[in-house]
């Protein structure tokens, strides 16, 4: 307990940025309530986990958490919530679980745990939640308790693409928008704390759509804040457009870093996945983007060893990976998820996986170099945020990892790299 006779409470997110800043809603009830918090996995004496099942993984990773809780406290209070609860709470049914809901109402769970110890009263707070539903409107918070230099800020939830390997639209629903002035209420009150936001949702891309907005829409109003540095999300390739980049153009610390989720470079995987674009039209984009922004850094995810995947496929996928020039990709293997339409399909061999995410890899290793060594002699305006080994850490506007001594936590300063330093740069 802490001298106000409050409990402790640590929240532990895993999964996506959206979950984060989900997280962060909830602390931020928790510390205006007078409670002391904690972000991450420190003794504790409440602990609410946040939880993700876009892999098999990541679920895994989740249900161990609560093993590594019960050892850092075995008396401790565990609250789950999260997409791997709202796939199947049973798995969290165990010594230790007092209450376990789904991926809506996380801001209501914290309100609860708040009257458990302050007014009304706790007992909605024991026992399992037995309702999992899931709102169609966009769930609002009362604040942000950030610990990051960086301010993420959620503007959407939810997903209407089912995609054929993903459970994201069965866990999180239909794609809903928060309002421009919801926006700009948390906005206004971050603008002079803040040095960069992070725009972020389940699809950001889909913005705006049960609205009558759209994330263009958006950027134009995000230009008004002239001091923050802006910088996005995954998009999806439809979004990307003359209106788009014209809009990011108005803004004036643009972070021109695109993170344009490809999943395949093989046209025929992306037909299998149920993915609406084909390769021309996402190598369109990225020519797009480079007219705007010759340096821009284009990232992307790459899943290998989808079940219709052929070797030639793959090679396909990596000939297009090469030919687009990513800055970085995050390659993963697939994870077959029960309840999707490719989960009813047979899996290729573990083998024969992992070799294509060895290579896939290997490939990612190259195109990080080749991205990495143009930015050297280039002056980068760095955003620092941790120390490691002595140095400060941070990041340029098109988001490289920049390592220097000279750095302080939450300023930005101007760097010219001179080398290549583990995974990113050094002056």
């Amino acid at each position: 307990m802490t001298e106000n006779g409050l409990p402790k409470i640590a929240v532990f997110t895993l999964g996506c940025k959206v979950n984060q800043y989900d997280s962060d809603a909830m602390l931020a009830i928790f510390a205006a309530a007078g409670f002391e918090v904690a972000d991450g996995l420190e003794f504790a004496d409440i602990y609410v986990l946040n939880t993700c099942a876009v892999t098999a993984e990541a679920e895994k990773k989740s249900r161990q958490a609560v093993t590594r809780i019960i050892k850092i406290n075995p008396d401790a209070q565990i609250y789950v919530c999260g997409c791997a609860s709202q796939n199947n709470f049973s798995q969290f049914a165990k010594h230790g679980v007092v209450y376990i809901s789904g991926t809506d109402g996380k801001t209501g769970l914290a309100k609860k745990i708040v009257s458990k110890y302050i007014g009304e009263g706790g007992a909605a707070c024991c026992g399992v939640e037995k309702r999992f539903d899931i709102s169609n409107e966009f769930e609002d918070n009362d604040g942000i308790y950030n610990l990051r230099t960086r301010h993420f800020i959620k503007v959407q939830d939810g997903c209407d693409n089912f995609c054929n390997y993903c459970l994201v639209p069965y866990l999180r629903g239909r794609s809903r928008s928060r309002s421009r002035e919801s926006i700009l209420r948390e906005l206004d009150g971050v603008k002079d704390k803040a040095k960069e936001i992070v725009v972020t949702g389940i699809n950001l891309s889909a913005y705006g759509a049960d609205r009558g907005d759209s994330l263009t829409g958006l950027l134009e109003l995000l230009a008004r804040y002239g001091d923050l540095r802006v910088r996005l999300g995954s998009l999806e390739v439809g979004v990307i457009d003359d209106a788009f980049l014209n809009a990011t153009k108005n803004i004036k610390r643009f972070c021109p870093h695109f993170h344009l989720s490809l999943q395949s470079g093989d046209d025929s995987v992306l037909v299998a996945m149920n993915r609406h674009y084909d390769t021309a039209k996402y190598f369109k984009a990225v020519k797009l983007i480079r007219k705007y922004y010759p340096d821009a850094a284009i990232t992307t995810d790459i899943i290998v060893g989808y079940p219709t995947e052929t070797e030639e496929m793959f090679e396909n996928s990596m000939a297009f990976a090469r030919k687009v020039g990513f800055a970085d990709i995050h390659a993963f293997p697939y994870s077959s998820r029960k309840g999707t339409v490719a989960g009813r399909m047979p899996v290729l061999a573990p083998d024969v996986v992992m070799d294509r995410q060895k290579r896939m890899t290997a490939l990612k290793r190259e195109l990080c170099q080749n991205y990495l060594n143009k930015q050297i002699g280039m002056p980068q305006q760095v955003l620092f945020e941790t120390q490691s080994d002595g140095y400060w850490v941070g990041h340029t506007p098109n988001y490289v990892k920049v390592y220097s001594h000279s750095g302080v936590r939450n300023e930005v300063r101007t760097i010219t790299p001179k080398r290549i330093y583990l995974d990113g740069l050094t002056d």
